[in-house]
């Protein structure tokens, strides 16, 4: 299916559709519809089903807008770029990188230097998509992606919309891990939008301004936690190493978790551990898996910060696209924000049992500095004290030199050995701080949920009539069933209809009525949107001896049973979750019919 043909799909049965049509849209903005925000909402269910309350996690929701301080010491403020190039003619700006990938087929330009990429453009005769002006020698640089704001009014402080939800959790780890007990590890998750002011939005819910992340932030001990890999180790994977990648004759590797880890080709049990559990959980929500793959980031696009990083990749409209990231970031994130930052990063790791260490200390005459050295007193007492745990060596001279301030202002200082105090002691000690290390398993959800449409699309023949539909998964589809009345000159059906469909949703259920048009074209419409279930009232059900009954037909198959009112609610919820049509119609009889089309 192309994509353009799942966007007019979308657009026309209410999953998403761009924003602000009646002012002429704006791009990178999409508004879910009704279809549209239930599978998103859905997907989101399932996600944290499966990486908050199954593995023993917690959620929180932080604000979407954080002060600039907390994205200088992420790094985001200097090097959350993207590579723009302007046409010097027109004025559009364009991702260079991804005109490139266009024109020669290189998957990921975005690793490539500027120049290279600058070079790339010229060599490649590329034109600017906009007004077709030559783009050689327009010159690529850097953009930053975050969205710029003001908190408060007047002077205020400047702060940023979040471009991803990994901060808000970062920044609140020393509260986060007084809930956790200070006991390693644990993890935090969190669902929510997130803001990146992208220079060519395009691919519909694959490159937006404003999309939803769904982010695990799982901090371990890197010396003594291990994930319990035992539980994935058998779970069958294709993975498409860097080593391959980079192979002219490269192919995919298939393999187990278990076998991928001990090779070495997956470099973190951890990041093992997760690819693990997330091909399990894309194949529970309907991602097809043979247009899935795990791909691993080359050395030029993997962050500084990350150890091993992999991309979960599904197919969608012929193109390899990013879903998933999966990173071991290591201390990265928490050192950055401990130096930053005014709380404590770091976790009190108890020992088994107490030692006894040698400590080097030093215990400054101040009554000597504070005339000496004046204002930098203070600061020259923490010199020495650094120093002695650096180098307890340096106290053996008759003078001691330390350097106080940064940069330009650096100034250095001699002190007397014997005004330094310094001595060496034992000390007991019942354990230490350490920094914690994190695997981010990251999540879009606004490209799972565009995933899902493109994998369930089918079209096929049911009564000799060409139909369309999606083969959505009960758990995920927006809706669990549709309630029809045969006919509506019946006032004994619609009357049942109406008592079945206020019944199964006080049961929990989404339901949707219907009663307009042929019960064939009824059928088509809810086929269309993914509804895996269609309950027909009819008269044969509400005339035979014994309780009332109604059809229940299946979607994908068009088979349908007869089952008693009083058993649908739970049936429909034993589908939802799970349970095979097949075990309906073994416990049910199956009905013949021949109203599909009429």
């Amino acid at each position: 299916m192309a994509a353009d043909d799942l966007v007019e799909l979308a657009k026309r049965r209410g999953f998403f559709f761009g924003s602000n049509g009646a002012y002429g849209g704006t791009a990178g903005f999409y508004t879910f519809g009704p279809q549209g925000a239930a599978l998103k909402r859905n997907v989101e269910d399932a996600w944290r089903d499966r990486f908050t309350i199954r593995e023993g996690n917690r959620e929180i929701e932080a604000p979407t807008i954080m002060p600039e301080a907390v994205f200088e010491a992420s790094g985001h403020l200097d090097g959350f770029n993207d590579m723009l190039v302007e046409c010097p003619e027109c004025g559009a700006s364009h991702r260079a990188d991804h005109l490139v990938e266009d024109a020669t087929g290189i998957e990921d330009a975005e690793a490539l230097p500027g120049e290279e990429v600058e070079a790339l453009i010229a060599d490649n005769d590329l034109a600017c998509p906009s007004c077709g002006t030559p783009l050689a020698g327009a010159p690529v640089e850097n953009f930053n992606l975050m969205f710029a704001t003001d908190i408060g009014p007047g002077d205020a402080q400047p702060g940023y919309l979040r471009p991803e939800t990994a901060q808000g959790i970062f920044v609140e780890f020393p509260r986060l891990k007084e809930y956790a007990r200070g006991s390693l590890p644990f993890g935090i998750t969190q669902i929510g939008p997130a803001y990146r002011n992208e220079i060519s939005p395009r691919g519909g819910l694959l490159r937006l301004r404003e999309f939803t992340q769904a982010e695990l932030e799982q901090f371990v001990d890197p010396e003594e936690d291990e994930p319990p890999l035992d539980r994935v180790e058998d779970v069958e994977v294709r993975l498409y190493p860097a080593t391959e990648q980079a192979a002219d004759d490269g192919e995919y590797l298939h393999t187990t978790i278990g076998e991928a880890v001990d090779d070495g080709v997956i470099g973190s049990p951890w990041v093992g551990y997760y690819l693990g559990v997330a091909q399990e959980w894309y194949e529970r929500v309907g991602v097809d898996m043979d247009r899935f793959r795990f791909r691993q980031h080359l050395a030029g696009e993997r962050a500084h910060y990350a150890a091993d990083c992999w991309d979960a990749e599904s197919e969608v409209g012929g193109d390899w696209i990013e879903i998933a990231g999966f990173a071991y970031r290591g201390d990265y994130d928490l050192s950055k924000h401990d130096e930053y930052g005014d709380d404590a990063f770091t976790i009190f790791k108890r020992y088994d049992e107490p030692k006894t260490v040698e400590r080097a200390t030093v215990d400054p005459d101040m009554s000597v500095l504070g005339p000496e050295f004046g204002g930098d007193a203070g600061a020259v007492a923490e010199a020495l004290a650094t120093l002695a745990e650096r180098d307890p060596d340096a106290f053996d001279a008759e003078t001691v030199t330390v350097e106080v301030g940064e940069g330009d202002a650096a100034e250095t200082h001699e002190v007397d050995a014997d005004v330094a105090n310094f001595a060496v002691e034992e000390v007991t000690e019942t354990g230490e701080h350490i920094t914690p290390h994190v695997v981010e398993p990251s999540f879009g959800v606004g490209r799972t949920v565009q995933t899902l449409l493109a994998h369930a699309y089918r079209e096929d023949e049911v009564d000799g009539e060409e139909r369309t539909y999606l083969s959505l998964v009960p758990e995920i589809a927006p809706q669990d069933a549709a309630v029809f009345p045969l006919v509506t000159n019946d006032d004994r059906l619609t009357a049942l209809a109406d008592e079945v469909a206020a019944d199964l949703r006080a049961a929990g259920l989404a339901v949707a009525y219907d009663d307009s048009g042929s019960i064939g074209r009824r059928y088509r419409r809810q086929d269309e949107i993914g509804t895996p279930f269609c309950v027909t009232v009819d008269r044969d059900g509400i005339e035979r001896d014994g309780p009332d009954t109604v059809t229940v037909r299946e979607r994908d198959s068009a088979a349908q049973v007869r089952v008693p009112v009083d058993d649908l609610a739970g049936e429909l919820a034993a589908l939802r979750a799970g349970e095979s049509f097949d075990a309906l119609v073994d416990r049910y009889e199956t009905v013949a019919t021949d109203v599909e089309t009429n």
